[in-house]
């Protein structure tokens, strides 16, 4: 089970931290990532890390402002966004990688925790 939170309004240019805790898996063993998805748009990648922490991946438009990482004592994935911008709003989900940019096949989504950012 995974549930989102963290979310928020916040003026273009602030900052939110979203955070993801997880249960009922190993964690530890898993890449975990941040996906959103936009009202009208498809749910699309944003930010993956691996099992341990020591690599990362970013979807170009939030590369240098957002920075993934996770706490495995904690079972917790954790989404730093700064500079914020209008595009950035959306529903956000985190989920257990199953490729490189993907979440793993049959995944029961949580409930996404909403980012809204305001011009």
């Amino acid at each position: 089970r995974l549930v989102e939170s963290g979310g928020g309004l916040v003026q273009a240019g602030g900052s939110l931290r979203l955070s993801c805790a997880a249960s009922g898996r190993t964690f530890s063993n898993y890449a975990m990532g941040w996906f959103r998805q936009a009202p009208g748009k498809e749910r699309e990648f944003v930010a993956t890390i691996n099992w341990s922490g020591g690599s990362t991946r970013y979807t170009g438009s939030v590369k240098g402002r957002f920075t993934i990482s996770r706490d495995n004592a904690k079972n917790t994935v954790y989404l730093q966004m700064n500079s914020l911008k209008p595009e950035d709003t959306a529903v956000y989900y985190c989920a257990p990688m199953g490729g490189i940019t993907t979440a793993q096949a049959g995944l029961s989504w949580g409930q996404g925790t909403q980012v809204t950012v305001s011009s």
